[in-house]
């Protein structure tokens, strides 16, 4: 439930911007940060919660992020101005940073392996479900009731995730251990890690908007995102305590298998973006409309997790993520042939629903595979090393996307605008077509020629943004195919039947 809540906040907001833009007297690109410090503050504590949860109690420190998460809901909905709304959203992404790395190591423990593949597809119906709804159920909150509510409506799902954490959810005996083993404060790795990855989200969150690095403001984040993460790294791997066990690194698998997770962020939320986005631009479809095209393959995701989850007891676990990054791969291609101005609901949907295919045999599979030889003591720096990898690869995949699309289409309006010409019959043709149909409709010879070149020119502009997105497509295709030479170095997982954190 608290899963759902946070993930579903990281897509909710974005729709109702204007909104909140226009309500709050700032302008769209001021409204931006509502995203940016939610972003920043949840990457900040995705990697260090690992730690935080072994020096207070896992427990404790779980609940206290549900209880700052819902808190801060409550005071962004109320905020007066957007200051005071930025500043509770980046107390809102410090409580949900610590929710989903809590939560998959309360599943690691509590599940032995041969379980452990169910327990996680029941955890990813509410990861794959929720940024799939979010556009929806934020342009149809926002359209119907007030962007405030999009805030409100976590307060309840918090209390009762409350009620039950405190019932049902227990620390198992080594947090206890080593909680009494956890040695001072690394001020210098928490320094270094917060500084990084803030510089990180804002280059990433903000890089296309600002031109990138022909921002000194970017370029100055880059640097420093850069520096601080390397001195965070090789500080680490020598510290006694370290804040983040860098070290885990030294395992092909663990760190394969992060790899593999941060791509499946970037394609899962860069292609989220991209379908709903195209549907809005060029097809003139609402918010809430082009979020409906996602839903079904949400609820495709939904129906294939218990499967999935059933058949990873028996079966190797590199076997379905090679399966699951060639229909990820295959769907991307595919969607190529079938993307253009004037594409049906119907097809969008279907195309949606195909993609979906891939994500439960990725998910699931990649999950389990990062705590195979991990021991239990270290299961909650496990947890917030995947997490981030996941929330990192949405933030690259979004950036990526999006700059893309910008700099293609430039390239390929270059590209046709040479075919217009007095020279090209087919252009002639069409043109000399437009003018006769204009002036039969009563306008004058020059005001139906500036209409027939006005109407190819946004003809041009439209087909340079659709192969442009299809160009971003292609290569969210080959970056998942890229991961399949990857699964040759993987070791295979020893018997499903092992003992929880065992080799």
């Amino acid at each position: 439930m608290a899963t759902f809540m946070e993930v579903l906040d990281t897509s909710i907001a974005n729709v109702s911007l204007p909104h909140i833009a226009g309500n709050l007297s700032v302008s769209q690109d001021e409204s931006t940060w509502v995203l940016t410090s939610y972003l920043v503050s949840n990457a900040v504590v995705l990697p260090i919660s690992g730690w935080i949860a072994s020096k207070v109690g896992r427990k404790r420190f779980y609940m206290s992020c549900v209880v700052l998460f819902t808190l801060s809901s409550f005071l962004c909905g109320v905020a007066p101005s957007l200051g005071f709304l930025i500043f509770f959203r980046v107390l809102q992404g410090l409580g949900g940073g610590g929710l989903g790395p809590s939560e998959q190591a309360i599943l690691a423990d509590t599940f032995p392996v041969a379980k452990r593949g169910m327990a996680f597809a029941v955890y990813g119906m509410a990861v794959v479900l929720a940024p799939a709804i979010g556009p929806t159920l934020g342009g149809f909150i926002t359209d119907h009731f007030s962007w405030r509510w999009i805030f409100f409506i976590n307060i309840p799902v918090g209390i009762v995730s409350l009620m039950l954490t405190q019932r049902l959810v227990s620390d198992p005996p080594h947090i206890q251990a080593s909680k009494d083993k956890m040695g001072g404060i690394d001020f210098v790795g928490l320094g270094l890690i917060a500084l990084g990855l803030t510089c990180l989200e804002i280059v990433l969150d903000k890089g296309q908007e600002l031109e990138w690095f022909a921002s000194s403001f970017i370029t100055g984040c880059a640097l420093v995102a850069g520096v601080a993460l390397v001195s965070f790294v090789l500080w680490e791997r020598k510290h006694p305590n370290p804040v983040v066990d860098v070290n885990m690194f030294k395992s092909r698998t663990f760190a394969i298998a992060n790899v593999m997770m941060l791509t499946l962020g970037l394609t899962l939320y860069g292609s989220t973006v991209l379908l709903p986005q195209f549907m809005q631009v060029l097809m003139g479809y609402s918010a809430q409309q082009s979020g409906m095209a996602l839903s079904p393959g949400g609820f495709v995701v939904i129906l294939l997790l218990p499967f999935v989850g059933r058949m990873l007891a028996k079966t190797d676990a590199r076997k379905m993520i090679a399966f699951g990054f060639v229909a990820l791969s295959v769907s991307m291609f595919y969607m190529t042939r079938h993307l253009y101005v004037g594409i049906d609901f119907v097809t969008a949907i279907k195309l949606r629903a195909f993609q979906s295919i891939g994500l439960p045999f990725l998910f699931i599979p990649i999950n389990t595979l990062v705590y195979a030889g991990v021991a239990p003591e270290k299961n909650n720096s496990v947890s917030g090393i995947v997490n981030l990898s996941r929330n990192m690869g949405g933030d690259i995949g979004i950036a990526f996307v999006t700059t893309l699309i910008t700099r293609r289409s430039q390239s390929h309006q270059g590209t046709l605008v040479d075919h217009v010409s007095n020279y090209n019959p087919a252009f002639m043709s069409q043109l000399v077509g437009l003018t006769t149909t204009f002036q039969r409709a009563g306008a004058t010879s020059l005001e139906a020629t500036h209409k027939a070149l006005s109407m190819v020119y946004r003809q041009v502009q439209q087909q340079a943004v659709t192969l442009a997105y299809i160009d971003a497509l292609k290569a969210l295709g080959i970056a998942t195919a890229a991961m399949l030479p990857l699964l040759l170095l993987v070791r295979r997982p020893r018997a499903q039947g092992a003992p929880v954190g065992g080799h």
